[in-house]
């Protein structure tokens, strides 16, 4: 069985942060014609600062599974999201949108380390990573003078990213910035697991929950075949705890591209069902069967330097 082409990879090129903001401009500027792009525009460039660490006081990131591009991947699915439910009718005050933009830019800050804590990697951080980023992004706000309530709804968007975060007990503002909040849980999980190198990183998320001590998966494999269970959970918590937002995708991706798809759906599935074929079939050389990216070799290289 091949691991077919992801076609989302085909729209834009999803390594290029440039080619993804481009993106984003496009598809939110098209909804709205005056909107003010200069927050995002800042706070876009010095993520991309953080992460790289070019960022006064912090490390350059460390986790190759939450990285830079699964932030932007997530920023992607964010803006997707918010024009697909614009293009069906939803409206949203452009100061909500702008929020919940920013909030997918800093939902991940929290796995990056201070200049001074050089134990490890940010992967540490893995139970925690959710205040973390909340503590980073208000600090961020603050000192740039944001309003009080980026700060307020800025958390509790990111608590919407928790794989067990119950957002109806979450006291949104608005209904409008709950759903944004649900956007955001959606659009982290979204932009992951359609990501085309998807299965062959879970080789690094399996070493990132290993250091940040989360319990559960003993094996590599192990931690393979509890993802088989992780895409059942995930499908249902999109239509429970997230509304069932990723319907949005279908009509973003109708205007956008001409598409009568939803291609982050499709991602999915082939991973699911390429999963299932190398658990099924493949258990002891699994690692062969996971060829994208180079993810392997560069795996295999980085325990060679801990040696």
């Amino acid at each position: 069985m091949k691991h077919q082409e992801n076609p989302l990879s085909n729209l834009i090129d999803m390594e290029d942060p440039d080619a993804v903001i481009a993106e984003v401009k496009g598809m939110i500027g098209a909804v709205f014609p005056d909107f003010k792009f200069s927050r995002i525009d800042e706070a876009f460039t010095d993520i991309n600062r953080l992460f790289r660490g070019e960022f006064p006081g912090y490390r350059a990131c460390n986790t190759a599974y939450h990285d830079l591009k699964h932030t932007t991947d997530c920023f992607l699915a964010m803006a997707r999201l918010i024009h697909g439910a614009i293009i069906e009718g939803e409206f949203f005050d452009q100061e909500n949108v702008t929020l919940g933009l920013l909030a997918a830019l800093f939902h991940d800050t929290g796995y990056i380390q201070s200049e001074v804590d050089t134990k490890g990697t940010g992967a540490k951080y893995t139970l925690m990573h959710i205040q973390r980023s909340i503590d980073f992004m208000w600090a961020y706000l603050k000192e740039r003078r944001y309003p009080a309530h980026y700060c307020l709804e800025g958390k509790n968007m990111l608590h919407c990213t928790g794989l067990t975060a119950k957002i109806r007990e979450i006291r949104f503002l608005s209904e409008e910035t709950k759903t944004l909040g649900k956007m955001l849980g959606t659009a982290d999980l979204l932009g992951q697991m359609a990501d085309r190198t998807y299965l062959e990183k879970l080789l690094f998320l399996y070493r990132e929950i290993q250091e940040g001590g989360v319990p559960g998966c003993e094996t590599e494999m192990e931690f393979l075949k509890k993802t088989e269970d992780f895409f059942k959970i995930t499908q249902q918590r999109f239509i429970t705890e997230l509304g069932s937002v990723n319907r949005y995708m279908r009509s973003h991706f109708k205007s956008r591209w001409r598409l009568d798809a939803d291609l982050y759906a499709r991602a999915i599935e082939r991973h699911q069902d390429y999963l299932r074929h190398i658990l099924q079939n493949h258990r002891d050389g699994h690692r062969g069967y996971l060829r994208r990216g180079g993810i392997v070799s560069q795996l295999m290289n980085r325990n060679r330097g801990h040696l």
